[in-house]
């Protein structure tokens, strides 16, 4: 009989996951049957591409960063890889706002300290007493206690190696625009372990920066200075086209949609799993990946294995809402000589931050247009997204003719809204993922994917997605040669 694996979500995590399955059964020649069920009209969860009036909408993430190789690797094994395109290489830097302006980050500043000395010396963002308490970085001594044989939160590592300004002003706002997180709480070792590394090798991380700095020099490779804009990616009709892509290669009637799992067991027998729907009826599988949130995964699965629901229960989502505003390019002031900007919590503003997606992607906005993308919520501003639509836009129109002097009202806007979408790694969160994939050893059959284990970017969860699929079949075909031989 030919297994069959149920793949439970359609966002990118599950749409990696059944394709990897399909793909796999193809080049091993091992017949499988392959389902994916999504609760939604559509998959592709946070990835949403939307056309009007000659702009590009993203209302999910607008690209994705080559360092990490799994979402190249991907696009390329399923012919996309014509279709990426880097950002605009005419004005490759970004903003923070501080004290009410538009500052550029100094050159060479990557996340959490600088790699170049004379920008950092003469930017405005920071003050001579915060420059001066950075710059000890370069003679503390390396901590051999918490950070090192313990976890320790991105705030507290920050303020003992380079003080509060450095959190505050631009590690707090620059982390933020990825993980849309509170600092106080969030896991370094989960999220940023190369600077806990920097300091176990280099004592400073100011040192670790330059001497890595160097050496990509060196190889001509200048990967380590600045935000190294060079390497995030998108393709040219929008991300939803990776969604689209992978949708058609899969079977056409291995999708279905409306579909909602209320719980997961197992049959009494204990040899297959039974899916039970939102409409009564039940799915029987060989196999079982929930591609879904943690919190979500913790649901149906409480009533087959508490322990394991209550772990992936640890995990916190934030909720965020991205709202696109278009307008005339002679309506918009500020002369947007970067690819946007992001807003430190201590300046008071109910906005995350901004991108220009006309000047960061090509083709996003009709000539003599602009695009502009703001984003509001996360876990330190979660009453932002509570807004209703018109308020969210009134907030977000009053702060741009602030920061950008935009009086005119926009052509459109465009708000789509993410409930507990960012899983957040709190401190701590790497010992629960250890304990959820000890418990997961139980169930060879049984595999979770999603961005609450080991990564929220679009490389993370295609590898998470493609490792449970290769886990899953290993475990078929080992129980296919146990048969066999029996």
């Amino acid at each position: 009989m030919v297994p069959r694996i149920v793949v439970v979500g359609g966002g990118i995590s599950g749409l990696a996951a059944a394709h990897r399955l399909v793909e796999l059964s193809h080049e091993l020649h091992f017949p499988l049957q392959v389902i994916l069920v999504e609760s939604e009209g559509r998959v592709g969860g946070v990835i949403r591409t939307t056309g009007r009036e000659g702009f590009m909408l993203e209302g999910g993430p607008d690209s994705f960063i080559s360092d990490k190789p799994w979402g190249l690797a991907l696009c390329r094994r399923i012919g996309l890889g014509s279709r990426l395109i880097g950002t605009g290489e005419a004005h490759r830097r970004s903003f923070i706002v501080s004290r009410g302006r538009l500052f550029p980050i100094p050159e060479g500043f990557y996340l959490l300290a600088p790699t170049r000395i004379w920008p950092f010396v003469s930017t405005p963002i920071f003050s001579w007493a915060g420059k001066l308490r950075m710059a000890a970085d370069l003679i503390l001594p390396r901590n051999n206690g918490v950070g090192i044989l313990e976890d320790e939160s991105l705030a507290g590592f920050v303020r003992r190696r380079l003080g509060r300004e450095a959190l505050e002003r631009v590690a707090q706002p620059l982390v933020s625009g990825i993980y849309t997180a509170n600092p106080e709480d969030l896991s370094l070792r989960a999220t940023m372990p190369r600077f806990l590394e920097m300091e176990r090798e280099h004592r400073s991380v100011i040192l670790g920066m330059l001497r890595q700095r160097l050496k990509m020099r060196d190889a001509g490779k200048n990967r380590a200075s600045g935000p190294r804009y060079g390497l995030f990616v998108s393709l040219d009709s929008g991300m939803e086209t990776l969604v689209e892509n992978l949708q058609s290669r899969l079977p056409a009637d291995s999708i279905r949609l409306r579909t909602t799992v209320r719980a997961v067991g197992k049959q009494p027998s204990g040899r297959c799993w039974r899916l039970h729907l939102s409409d009564h009826s039940t799915l029987e599988a060989d196999s079982v990946c929930l591609a879904l949130a943690a919190f979500q995964s913790a649901q149906v699965l409480r009533g087959f294995d508490p322990s394991l629901s209550e772990m992936l229960d640890r995990i916190p989502y934030a909720s965020t809402a991205t709202v696109n505003l278009a307008y005339h390019r002679e309506d918009i002031p500020h002369p947007m000589d970067g690819f946007g900007f992001v807003v430190p919590y201590v300046e008071g503003r109910p906005l995350l931050a901004c991108t220009f997606s006309h000047i960061k992607f090509e083709s996003r906005a009709p000539e003599k247009s602009a695009l502009l993308r703001a984003f509001m919520g996360g876990a330190l501003q979660p009453s932002a997204f509570d807004l209703d639509d018109a308020e969210m836009v009134r907030v977000i129109r009053e702060n741009l003719q602030e920061l950008l002097g935009i009086t005119k009202e926009p052509l459109f806007t465009h708000i789509e809204r993410h409930p507990r979408a960012m899983a957040q790694y709190r401190v701590g969160h790497l010992e629960t993922v250890r304990k959820i994939e000890a418990r997961l050893s139980d169930y060879a059959t049984l595999q979770i994917a999603g961005n609450g284990i080991s990564g929220i970017g679009i490389p993370d969860c295609i590898h998470r997605g493609e490792t449970c699929a290769e886990r899953i079949l290993e475990s078929l075909q080992k129980k296919a040669v146990s048969v066999a031989s029996s």
